[in-house]
């Protein structure tokens, strides 16, 4: 598929099926925006649920794929990466480098390839969840499926 007109599931899928991994997006009628809403459609824990937080670095892009049960310690993330601030991105920044809409980002189907950062205590889950690309949608993985995929850097993030 290319292009991106397509929307941001069909995008996320067919870089599911581009790394060779099963198209396993469930969309819902009812949304699942939070961590919390998609924990309690799934019937998962919510630290299955990886949400895909965009923080801006040096003013370029950098997605943290964080365990949807703690909050991200940006002082924590900045030190290790060896800089000074990290700051949450607007809704505008996020839409501009992701082609998605806060609430609903995915790891993968961007228009470019994003800078990630892969919180290690998702390792604990046979099974992650991830935003399918908008505020609806959702899709299973594992952790080292998603390690592959994203190219991530395996870092604690709180």
């Amino acid at each position: 598929m290319s292009g991106y007109d397509a929307g941001p599931v069909a995008l996320v899928r067919s870089a599911l099926l581009e790394a060779g991994l099963p198209d396993t997006v469930r969309t819902f009628a009812a949304g699942v925006p939070t961590a919390l809403t998609a924990a309690e459609a799934l019937g998962c824990d919510v630290a299955a649920i990886t949400n895909s937080l965009v923080f801006e670095l040096d003013g370029r892009p950098l997605l943290i794929l964080a365990s949807g049960a703690a909050r991200v310690d940006t002082k924590l993330v900045a030190g290790q990466l060896g800089h000074g601030r990290i700051r949450r991105a607007s809704p505008d920044f996020v839409l501009e480098h992701t082609g998605q809409q806060v609430g609903g980002v995915a790891p993968v189907g961007h228009p470019a390839p994003i800078r990630s950062l892969l919180d290690t205590s998702l390792r604990e889950h046979e099974v992650l969840w991830a935003g399918a690309g908008d505020h609806n949608s959702m899709f299973s993985i594992t952790y080292q499926q998603l390690l592959r995929m994203t190219a991530a850097r395996e870092l604690t993030v709180r």
